[in-house]
């Protein structure tokens, strides 16, 4: 078993801090390389532990992996000292074609064998007393959420931060979301996604999840009145800025929806790419090039994974342990040369 590793994590978002934090628990020599620290998708991040939430026909996967990331959480949130909201995840269809949409994440959940209990108009409205009147929904029961910014705050309390790399760095660790360095370039691409904070007297009891004429949307209560509002998510090739169209779709949905959104101040419009690999999954594990190992590509579960991720790549390198899922390997056949 491989222990006291000189290892560089590049990237200070919350997966490459919660690497580096793990690893130092496992007493190797860590420095985390970012001269920009938890300013990327993290930043911008809504915080949702929300797997069955986010798991849709063909990413099945996201469920048996987010699900074992969110039992991780608890002793995370305790470790660092950050709250961690525990009130479930309410699934909201505004009219009876958004409910179909609620009915279908439903089903597919009861597949799977995980608790779900759909919720007509008054379930509803006894569960969010916030909302305005929807044709119906489904309650998540034990997911959770955080406040990411929070998080990476008391994580870069913990680490060694550097600008540039360690010299004699025995095994490097690549966490630099949505832009990964050569040859692993092609493996991940930016999908845009804006975010705007809020603070309201009314905010929502729990995470809600909802479709308005089939718009989606959700709303995250921080605490202290502040609500995280977002669910755009756009594929382009420009740098990530908050757009008058994203911004507008975002309020329009949510104010349909919570109708106390108007009386809310809005405090902050933050927009961020998401680091989305071709099958949705990350990329945890051997790069195909000795001494590097990813742990990148999260996409939309970036805040849910990294303690999973954190585990699986501590796994590794000790032990040689790959999650076959995440292998980056599975890729050979389109990475460049000098990764295969």
């Amino acid at each position: 078993m491989a222990t006291g590793l000189r290892v560089d994590v590049l990237g200070a978002g919350i997966v490459g801090l919660t690497v580096a934090e793990e690893l130092l628990r496992r007493g190797h020599d860590v420095a985390v390389v970012d001269r920009h620290p938890a300013g990327g998708a993290s930043y911008a991040a809504a915080g949702m532990l929300s797997p069955a939430a986010e798991v849709w026909h063909g990413e099945e996967e996201i469920l048996r992996l987010g699900l074992a990331s969110l039992a991780l959480w608890p002793e995370l949130a305790g470790r660092l000292g950050v709250g961690l909201r525990r009130d479930g995840t309410l699934l909201v269809g505004y009219d009876g074609g958004d409910l179909q949409q609620v009915e279908r994440q439903a089903a597919l959940l009861h597949r799977h064998g995980h608790p779900v209990e759909l919720l007509g108009r008054a379930g509803v409205r006894s569960a969010e007393p916030t909302l305005a009147r929807a044709a119906g929904g489904a309650l998540l029961p034990g997911e959770a959420s955080v406040d990411p910014r929070a998080v990476c705050a008391s994580l870069l309390q913990r680490v060694v931060l550097r600008g540039v790399p360690r010299a004699g760095a025995e095994v490097t660790v690549v966490a630099t979301g949505a832009s990964l360095p050569r040859p692993w370039t092609g493996l991940v691409s930016g999908v845009r996604g804006e975010i705007l904070r809020l603070r309201s007297d009314d905010p929502p009891r729990r995470t809600v999840r909802g479709w308005v004429g089939g718009e989606p949307v959700y709303l995250v209560p921080r605490g202290d009145g502040r609500v995280v509002l977002g669910a755009t998510s756009e594929a382009h090739a420009a740098p990530p800025v908050v757009t008058a169209g994203g911004a507008l779709r975002l309020l329009s949905a949510a104010r349909t929806l919570w109708p106390a959104l108007d009386r809310a101040e809005l405090v902050e419009g933050t927009a961020r790419d998401r680091p989305a690999t071709p099958d949705g999954l990350p990329l945890v594990g051997p790069s195909g090039v000795a001494g590097v190992v990813l742990a990148a590509g999260h996409y939309r579960h970036g805040v849910l994974l990294a303690p999973l991720t954190a585990r699986l790549v501590g796994d590794h390198l000790e032990s040689g342990a790959i999650e076959p899922a995440l292998d980056p390997r599975r890729f050979a056949g389109v990475l460049p040369e000098g990764a295969r």
